[in-house]
């Protein structure tokens, strides 16, 4: 994608409508990664999927998600923006309606597929998008509707899932990304250039080195996936297999930084700019506490303290809701004191709230009172730290069209593995701490234990008006047993939770510590 300055966009009504177009595709990004991943357990008792089978359905998702993104300037380069956007909308509209109509494992999986082909690169092509504004403020509003479409999309996509779900409408999640998808194809055919580059400065594909980055991203995804089911029992194996996906992508991003002419991703220069590199990896760390947060909340607020799932779906949408809020506050004050380092210190300092409020809970905690400020530090750290992030990551490479292309596909490719990390390794380290608490507790299930045995009497007492009382006992020990289980899943969600507060207040310190050396 050379220069594509003659592509800027001047009319007014279509600079409008591209703002639109971004704003819309962003959000619809959102909405689907938000909303299939919140109702994961229904989805699953709907198409009779196991959760090994829906693991294989989301790192297949990620892999294509990831080759696809690897492309999408190539494509664009023989396409013109607008054939590749219409392309992507038709295809992600006919895999979620694919989904839609799914009941069994296999449709689900074909679709899912279908939709990771046409969507991946939603979000980072409504980025690279704002670029065809001419340089002005207008491209700083395309950059505020762009964080806005995001934080929309974070928000509402909780909120829909559950509302959908508890309808037992579940099929409504795809309708309303198809219903979406269609505006979005309206407007960008009224605003997106037909345009394609010279043939000479167009990149390349390779597809054996394309090959290599499908293998071993599915490899280390399908390893991350199995181990939240086979850790303790197949570590090795996995460790192996994971450990092949990661040299292949190694060999990839090698052979892209050695690669002479227009290759696929412009790695040698992306990796030479310090700013990149810091922003990338600041750019995974969040991805992987988002990914974990993702997992860990709707476990706490339903498995450990009892909150029905459209309860949990409609706080957790409350608690998001302060990202967009979040983000109008700091659109303001930018414009006064653009200093960033205030928001990376504000936000990690939300981190840390966020996690020691949630460390604090107990069986009796009140949604509103105990649990909603924390989720609203959390919306309020995804946009602070992530939004800053974003800003100051492609300073330097936003000058040449191609290489900030390549640079934000490069950091969506990074956030695709860094979410399947972060849930794979929420949910291994809960495994491992439930049972470990699992194990303490249950030492005091013994018939010597007086609190125990007053416990239990007084359950059978209760549940021997409605049935026989040997009936009853066994009804009594299940529920103390249950009792057991969700205790050790709350005291492992304590001990995330205080990881989670620990890393935000080292950030919070890392961050105020560059701002004095200054």
């Amino acid at each position: 994608m050379a220069n594509t300055s003659s592509w800027h966009i001047t009319r007014p009504a279509h600079q409008t409508l591209l703002l639109v177009t971004i704003f819309l595709l962003t959000t619809l990004d959102f909405l689907q990664v938000g909303m299939i991943a919140f109702a994961a357990a229904p989805i699953m008792g709907e198409t009779g999927s196991s959760p090994e089978e829906y693991s294989f359905i989301t790192a297949a998702y990620a892999c294509v998600a990831i080759v696809m993104i690897s492309m999408q300037c190539w494509l664009v380069e023989r396409m013109g923006w607008r054939r590749y956007i219409w392309g992507s909308l038709a295809i992600f509209s006919l895999g979620a309606w694919i989904c839609a109509q799914s009941n069994t494992y296999y449709p689900f999986l074909f679709g899912r597929v279908v939709m990771a082909v046409g969507g991946a690169s939603f979000m980072t092509g409504a980025r690279v998008l704002v670029n065809l504004l001419p340089p002005s403020p207008l491209r700083f509003t395309g950059i505020k509707v762009f964080a806005s479409g995001l934080a929309l999309g974070t928000a509402l996509s909780p909120f829909l899932a559950a509302l959908a779900v508890s309808e037992d409408t579940w099929s409504a999640l795809f309708l309303m990304l198809i219903a979406v998808a269609l505006v979005v194809f309206v407007t960008a055919s009224f605003c997106l250039p037909w345009q394609t580059p010279p043939e000479l400065t167009k990149s390349q594909s390779h597809p054996f080195l394309l090959m290599w980055l499908a293998g071993g991203a599915f490899a280390m995804l399908w390893a991350l996936q199995r181990s939240n089911y086979n850790f303790f029992s197949d570590l090795l194996i996995l460790s192996i297999i994971a450990l092949t996906g990661l040299c292949a992508l190694i060999y990839f991003f090698n052979s892209m930084v050695r690669f002479h002419g227009e290759p696929l991703l412009m790695v040698r220069t992306l990796f030479s700019n310090r700013r990149y590199i810091v922003g990338l990896l600041l750019f995974s760390l969040c991805y992987l506490v988002l990914g974990a947060n993702n997992y860990i909340i709707p476990q706490i607020l339903q498995q450990a303290l009892g909150f029905s799932w459209s309860t949990v779906g409609n706080w957790h949408a409350l608690g998001l809701s302060s990202a967009l809020v979040a983000w109008l506050m700091m659109g303001f004050i930018m414009t006064k004191r653009p200093a960033s380092k205030k928001f990376f210190v504000s936000g990690f300092l939300a981190l840390a709230a966020y996690g020691w409020i949630m460390s604090r809970l107990t069986p009796t905690a009140n949604i509103m009172s105990d649990i909603l400020p924390a989720l609203l530090c959390n919306g309020i750290f995804i946009m602070l730290v992530m939004a800053t992030t974003a800003m100051h990551t492609f300073r330097e490479v936003q000058q040449n069209e191609t290489v900030f292309s390549h640079a934000q596909q490069v950091k969506n490719m990074a956030a695709q593995l860094c979410m399947a990390l972060g849930i794979s390794a929420a949910t291994i380290g809960m495994q491992w701490r439930a049972t470990v608490h699992y194990a303490v507790l249950n030492t005091e299930i013994t018939a010597n234990n007086p609190r125990y045995a007053d416990t239990l009497v007084q359950v059978s007492t209760l549940y021997a008006r409605q049935v026989a009382t040997p009936v009853a006992d066994n009804m009594a020990f299940a529920w103390v047993a249950q009792m057991v289980k969700q205790q050790a899943t709350l005291l492992a969600g304590q001990d995330y939770f205080l990881l989670v507060a620990l890393v935000g207040a080292l950030g919070a310190i890392i961050m105020a510590v560059q701002q004095l050396m200054k």
